[in-house]
């Protein structure tokens, strides 16, 4: 099979090119950062371009690429990446006759407040964060194409994401803590719903496979929740540092003055309520309905898989002397 991954050269993206090329599939793709060794061109999916051709004559096409950030500035930047950029991503599947669109969503489409072992049934919920909302909107555009017939499509909703490799849940927690900068709202007491990589990319495989996955939405989480002071202790540990913790109340006002204070310097900010709210959540996410109609099941158990992030870690030189 020929298939076609968008964000190609990101955490996720290259970790799918790396599981189907062992499968002995032809991949291709594309990203802000070419690669032409790999197959890999540019391509900005917020425009269409010639980036759309390299996905003709893929039977498979998987939309990875976004901006992932709960930064509140800029809004229409992310509305284009991640919604017009889901659209024309779609389009480049329709032309090049793909028999399987499968989309990369987010579990924050049910917001911040959701019961816990929320699944596919419970409505999705603005945040007016644009990450969230944008991702609620590129699931209709998705939807669309499925009911109107232009493509068969599968929404995917992952977790927390992390593994070797991870930028947002390993790499940059590590340098954080390290540099005591990171700190956990409400004690730490707020859920973690991890999903390792490895998880995460036989849950695709069996996505892009499954005919009864076709005009579906299936979150992809490990099924547990652990408390952010728990997940986050292996990394501590390595750095040889302590967590550092705040009550909700100061949490919540420092990110607004600190949101505030970004509005005067130029670059990104993730550090806002949205981002103390993500990190407050105390419900965690079903997989049932990926268990049952995918047959698929998380292999990695936490324990295992922090364990593999932090000798990855050791590798990149973090490391208590």
């Amino acid at each position: 099979m020929r298939v076609f991954i968008t964000g190609a050269a990101g955490f996720i993206g290259r970790a799918l090119c790396e599981r189907f090329a062992a499968d002995r599939h032809e991949v291709v793709g594309c990203d802000l950062q070419a690669d032409p060794a790999r197959g890999i061109v540019f391509g900005d999916v917020a425009s269409a371009g010639s980036w759309q051709e390299h996905a003709r004559g893929c039977e498979l096409v998987i939309h990875t690429a976004a901006v992932v950030s709960f930064r509140l500035e800029r809004p229409e930047e992310v509305w284009r990446a991640n919604v017009l950029g889901t659209a024309n991503a779609l389009e480049a599947a329709s032309r090049g006759s793909a028999r399987r669109f499968v989309h990369f969503s987010s579990v924050t489409v049910f917001g911040f407040d959701f019961p816990d072992g929320v699944d596919e049934r419970h409505p999705v919920a603005n945040t007016y964060a644009p990450y969230p909302d944008t991702k609620i909107a590129a699931e209709q555009v998705v939807m669309q194409a499925q009911l109107e017939g232009r493509i068969d499509a599968t929404i995917l909703r992952p977790g927390d994401v992390y593994g070797p490799r991870a930028r947002a849940w390993a790499l940059l927690p590590a340098q954080l803590i390290r540099d005591r900068r990171f700190v956990l709202p409400g004690g730490g007491r707020g859920i973690f719903s991890p999903v390792y990589i490895d998880n995460l990319l036989d849950a695709v495989v069996a996505a892009a496979a499954a005919e009864e996955a076709r005009g579906q939405v299936f979150t992809i989480s490990d099924g547990i929740g652990v408390p952010n002071r728990e997940f986050f202790a292996p990394y501590a540990e390595l750095v040889g540092r302590r967590l550092l913790t705040l009550p909700t109340p100061l949490a919540l006002g420092s990110a607004a003055l600190i949101q505030r204070a970004a509005r005067l310097a130029p670059g990104d900010n993730d550090i806002n309520p949205a981002s103390v709210r993500y990190l407050l959540r105390k419900g965690t996410y079903s997989n049932a309905k990926a268990r049952r109609v995918l047959g698929w099941e998380p292999r990695v158990g936490v324990e295992e898989g922090l364990e593999r992030t932090i000798e990855w870690l050791r590798g990149e030189g973090f490391g208590s002397p």
